[in-house]
């Protein structure tokens, strides 16, 4: 049975999209198979595995409108042991497309259902915002995984993300747990970013991963190159807080 994250936080800027690339790539080095679903129209997960969103004929948007399967929507091979479900800004439509729809909550659950035990892990990528998509990604999803930006106002919004997942979990998945909470654009330098940490660690009585993800100038860059900084850079301080990140992960889900 595979292990199918959501990464998500309503707050934009905050390291869900690189999280869900890099991640994705650290728990792939280890010899897991990795699907990665970008579920945000903006289609930043797609592009940072250096495919052209704009250039795709079939993407979750077109398995969401039944108009094509899931086997002809997904990428393989976008990095090793990584394949991609990709999305670009088409997806913006879905919300107005599946107004009618009965079972709009669990249209990528019944898609996923027949293939997620080809995967070790799912990883979802998140719109910005607790809408349809979002709703989708946690009917299909067992945990998440909320990234936290070390930054005034980090909590913010997390205690509407958490209420979100209760009901959720409550009234249509009650499989969904929080798997755990993780700090990004972390700088050990600064009093900010500690007092934040110690914040939300007083506040928040959900598991927090031990890796903090760093501020690094090549994980801001990789994704230009459309590679995981596991690829673009495998020495940074960048690849290798996802690499433990990746190990805490697996560890927490055995």
């Amino acid at each position: 049975m595979s292990k199918i994250i959501a990464i998500t936080n309503q707050k934009g800027g905050v390291g869900k999209t690189t999280t869900s690339i890099n991640l994705s790539a650290a728990i792939a080095e280890t010899g897991k198979k990795v699907l990665v679903v970008d579920m945000d129209p903006q289609g930043n997960t797609t592009s940072g595995f250096g495919v052209n969103k704009n250039e795709l004929e079939n993407t979750v948007y077109e398995l969401i409108l039944e108009e094509c399967s899931l086997q002809e929507a997904i990428i393989k091979n976008v990095a090793t042991n990584v394949s991609l479900l990709p999305a670009n800004v088409n997806l913006a439509g879905a919300e107005v497309d599946l107004l009618d729809r009965d079972d709009k909550s669990f249209i990528l659950k019944k898609e996923m259902d027949y293939i997620a035990d080809q995967y070790d892990y799912v990883i979802i990528d998140c719109p910005p915002s607790l809408n349809m998509l979002t709703i989708n990604a946690m009917t299909t999803a067992t945990s998440v995984i909320v990234p936290i930006q070390c930054e005034y106002y980090a909590l913010e919004g997390v205690s509407q993300l958490i209420h979100t997942i209760n009901l959720v979990r409550e009234r249509l998945n009650p499989e969904l747990d929080i798997d755990g909470v993780v700090f990004t654009m972390y700088d050990g330098r600064t009093n900010l970013s500690q007092q934040v940490v110690e914040n939300v660690k007083e506040n928040l009585s959900h598991h927090i991963y031990k890796t903090m993800i760093p501020r690094n100038i090549r994980l801001a860059e990789a994704p230009s190159y459309g590679q995981p900084i596991t690829v673009y850079d495998a020495k940074s301080a960048g690849a290798e807080a996802y690499r433990e990140l990746a190990k805490e992960v697996i560890e927490h889900n055995k």
